[in-house]
């Protein structure tokens, strides 16, 4: 058995998803880090389909880091094929997207989303978000028995 994913990282922006990760590894918050870029992969490794079918004996990742503006399969869908499902409706979900529009906001959290930020166009600004969600989401929060 491998390593279980500590975030999985669904981003399709390689210059967001290299920062992301950067930040994540140089302040030591996720050992384990696995990313996706477009939503229907994500899906695929959530649900242990397609080149996942391995990982459906796995534990889940503990936080999901999602953008909404996906190739395939959006990040909306995303969330509520998640949230449908009794085997990941109980992982955190952060919303992490350049959508100023209020609808996103709105939906995201209608669909259950645990938090929404919008990315920082600031590389500094950028760096500290992710930092701060990456602390709160894996050393701050303490998970529900069950998904531990």
């Amino acid at each position: 058995m491998t390593d279980p994913v500590e975030i999985l990282l669904v981003e399709d922006s390689d210059a967001d998803a290299e920062l992301t990760l950067r930040v994540l590894r140089q302040n030591k918050l996720a050992n384990s880090i696995h990313r996706v870029l477009d939503g229907e992969e994500a899906l695929d490794f959530l649900f242990g389909r397609a080149a996942y079918t391995h990982r459906a004996e796995y534990p889940l990742p503990r936080v999901i880091m999602l953008d909404l503006k996906l190739p395939k399969v959006d990040g909306i869908e995303v969330l509520r094929k998640v949230r449908e499902s009794e085997r990941t409706s109980h992982i955190p979900i952060v919303v992490m997207t350049s959508s100023r529009e209020e609808r996103d906001l709105v939906e995201s959290y209608r669909l259950g989303a645990n938090s929404y930020v919008q990315k920082p166009v600031d590389f500094d600004e950028f760096r500290d978000a992710i930092k701060q969600v990456g602390y709160y989401w894996l050393v701050i929060n303490e998970p529900p028995p069950a998904a531990r």
